[in-house]
């Protein structure tokens, strides 16, 4: 005979299920209401997905002492790359609450256990095996971890068992990523890549790079779109708010910062009396290892880019130039000759970006194809100079690395096929044996030997495209520089792209953590 459900019962266990779920800053009180000579035990993590080795790591912890709170970190903070978590915070806490075994649940708005254990002061901090040893740490936490730990008199402890990976789990049983990416991903996995990344981040490190370029100040402004103005053909918008970022080459060089502490750039920017050209927000948003050389236009503004944009999916409406792209004048054009060729000398590799705003000319390129030990370009085409800078500017360099409409209207054919314009056309064009083309969802394509290889993109859902590419190739470069092939850098700048598509504008850029993090999560 079919049994009525128990609804009364089902309640109960919602309400004690909702009673193991507090804020963070109500845990501590909860835990020392409830201590009484308690030992307490915290476990913390990501916990995406929920699996049996998490059970019986939990059930492991438990035995340490008498009542085990489980943490996990904020969606916000979950550093496993895009796509990630596969499951929010609320519905993980949910599941963990369910086992009989937990007996409190938080939720950190941090990355890392930090506040947890400070506010939890636990006995016993219990980790996985696979965190025994804080050289394979990738984070560096574990060892403040245990210190903080110590502090308050507990201890950080291992458990040993059978372990599982959610991030090999998902990408085994979760289409996380479309057919093209997982093929190419399943074959990465049979080799060493992950070894030879690390191996290459390591040597990039003792690398000493020039960068070169013109700063751009990105400005959003946020407005809804109200309708047709009632006696005019355009658009009323509503304004809401805006924000200004340090674009264009500020963000080359720091997400090159993030794996290269020797970083010395050499940018043009506006004249100080020629109104507000953001210089205290530009030297600001430097990552604090660039050492910045500033050339200033006289009577011309830094460049800026605003751009009205619908807040709610970040939908760019228009965008207006502010700008001065004729020539430097002769005496800032010989200063920044003189200090071009004085950090050359110095130098392992510079990395160009030509965004064609009136900065680099005839004679700088000469003296970078002449002096530069290793030549990374990108030389873009925008709606600013469309037409008037393409990469044949350049006559010789050592890694080329452009969209596919830059190179289309290199080779003056906007209907090549990308593959027959990275082996055969753009080689006749400039002296170079190593060239990417990038070309948004469809991830790139590299010269590798005598043909093309496309390697897919990885990136989850778009938030702004803006400084995808300049992420791309700013983490790209270095590798070719420091010995990689074409199809490596190609990974570690599909890589970069993927993260960087997750941010609004510039809100932040990229840190070594989370580059090796998200190569780690899709190789696993």
């Amino acid at each position: 005979m079919l049994q009525r459900p128990d609804k009364a019962g089902a309640e109960r266990a919602g309400r004690e299920r909702a009673g193991k779920i507090l804020p963070l800053d109500q845990l501590g009180p909860a835990i020392e209401a409830v201590r009484k000579g308690r030992r307490v035990v915290l476990c913390h993590g990501v916990f995406d997905l929920l699996h049996v080795g998490h059970l019986r790591h939990l059930k492991a912890a438990r035995d340490f002492g008498d009542l085990l709170v489980v943490t996990i970190t904020g969606d916000e903070f979950v550093n496993k790359g895009p796509g990630r978590p596969a499951f929010p915070s609320t519905l993980l806490a949910e599941m963990l609450a369910e086992l009989e075994v937990v007996d409190f649940v938080g939720v950190v708005e941090e990355a890392g256990a930090h506040p947890a254990i400070r506010t939890i002061k636990p006995d016993f901090l219990v980790k996985g095996s696979e965190y025994s040893d804080p050289a394979k740490d990738i984070s560096g936490k574990i060892v403040t971890e245990r210190e903080l730990v110590e502090s308050f008199g507990g201890q950080l402890v291992f458990t040993e068992d059978i372990t599982f990976s959610s991030s090999n789990l998902l990408n085994r049983y979760f289409n996380l990523h479309d057919q093209p990416a997982r093929e190419y991903l399943a074959g990465l996995r049979q080799t060493d890549f992950e070894s030879r990344f690390n191996r290459l981040l390591d040597r990039i490190e003792k690398m000493r790079i020039v960068v070169v370029g013109e700063t751009i100040v990105d400005h959003y402004v946020y407005v809804d779109a109200m309708g047709k103005a009632a006696k005019e053909n355009i658009i009323a918008t509503l304004y809401r708010d805006e924000e200004v970022f340090a674009g264009g080459v500020i963000a080359v060089a720091n997400n090159l910062s993030a794996i290269c502490p020797n970083v010395e750039l050499i940018t043009m920017v506006g004249d100080p009396g020629a109104g507000n050209n953001h210089a205290d927000m530009i030297r600001k948003s430097l990552a604090p290892s660039v050492k910045a050389t500033f050339l200033h236009k006289p009577s011309a503004p830094t460049v800026q880019k605003t751009r009205f944009v619908e807040p709610t999916y970040v939908r760019k409406l228009f965008e207006i130039y502010r700008m001065d792209d004729t020539a430097l004048p002769a005496n800032v054009q010989a200063s920044f000759h003189a200090t071009l060729e004085e950090k050359l000398a110095r130098s392992d590799l510079a990395v160009v970006c030509d965004f064609g705003h009136g900065m680099i000319d005839a004679g700088a390129v000469d003296i970078l194809q002449r002096k530069a030990p290793f030549l990374a370009v990108n030389v873009q085409s925008n709606a600013g100079n469309i037409g008037y800078n393409l990469i044949d500017k350049y006559r010789r360099c050592d890694f080329m690395c452009v969209d596919a409409m830059e190179a289309r209207l290199a080779v003056r054919d906007k209907h090549a096929a990308l593959a027959d314009i990275v082996t055969r056309r753009l080689p006749r064009l400039v002296d170079c044996n190593n060239f990417i083309v990038t070309h948004g969802r469809s991830g790139c394509f590299v010269r590798k030997g005598d043909g093309a290889l496309c390697i897919p993109s990885f990136g989850g859902a778009v938030v702004d495209t803006v400084g995808a590419g300049d992420a791309f190739f700013a983490l790209s470069a270095p590798c070719v520089a420091a010995g990689a092939d074409c199809e490596m850098a190609g990974f570690v700048g599909n890589v970069a792209g993927a993260i960087k598509i997750g941010i609004v504008g510039h809100r932040r850029y990229l840190s070594r953590f989370e580059i090796q993090r998200y190569v780690t999560t899709l190789l696993k």
